[in-house]
């Protein structure tokens, strides 16, 4: 193993380095709660502990660490999302998405429902290219649905002939709802008994 390199000297005037990581962390966590439109740069400054200059230089501007902060938020939950899309049926994976959603909104350690379901009512409080970037973020949660169901069909464990959009958007508006529910303060086995229900429409959902 190379031994890790050492640090250059400070030098006088340099800025106070931070670690990206965890400030990025801390501005995703208040960006959850509080939404875009509602987080300050001085409850970013105090949440992330670093100045506003360094924000800037860092990030560039609010809506662009609030792009980083989302990204952050996806890429924690990755593994989960594809853990979920290789179980071996279509129905298997649909509710593997569905009960890690409830584990992740319910989570105690973070903020409650899904980060990127929650921007669209910040929308209007964007740029139109932050818009269209949450809303591709949006649609990517709507299509593991789509995608999982169509391997369905050519694995043979969804019936040809099943509209597979009308399942498919059925699916990720119960996925919205979870969340939805999670930020309102629904609990785990309640948020779990709507699966259930879900669960028990799948043989009338994709009869052919």
């Amino acid at each position: 193993m190379t031994p890790p390199a050492k640090s250059a000297p400070s030098r006088r005037g340099r800025p106070v380095g931070f670690d990206r990581a965890a400030v990025l962390d801390r501005a995703m966590r208040l960006f959850w709660a509080k939404g875009f439109a509602a987080t300050s740069m001085n409850d970013l400054i105090a949440a992330m502990g670093i100045a506003s200059p360094s924000i800037y230089a860092a990030f560039g501007s609010k809506a662009s660490l609030y792009e980083a902060a989302l990204e952050h938020y996806v890429s924690l939950h990755e593994d989960l999302v594809l853990g979920a899309m290789q179980r071996p049926t279509a129905r298997e994976t649909i509710e593997a998405l569905l009960r890690n959603a409830v584990t992740v909104f319910s989570h105690t350690d973070f903020p409650s429902g899904c980060m990127v379901e929650q921007t669209a009512a910040d929308s209007a409080d964007m740029s139109a290219e932050l818009v269209a970037r949450v809303g591709d973020m949006r649609t990517a949660n709507n299509e593991n649905f789509s995608t999982r169901l169509r391997k369905g069909v050519e694995d043979g464990d969804v019936s040809e002939g099943v509209d597979i959009d009308a399942v498919a958007s059925f699916y990720a508006t119960v996925h919205k709802g979870l969340s939805l529910s999670a930020r309102g303060g629904t609990g785990t086995s309640e948020l779990n008994s709507v699966i259930d229900s879900a669960m028990a429409a799948w043989p009338v959902l994709t009869r052919p």
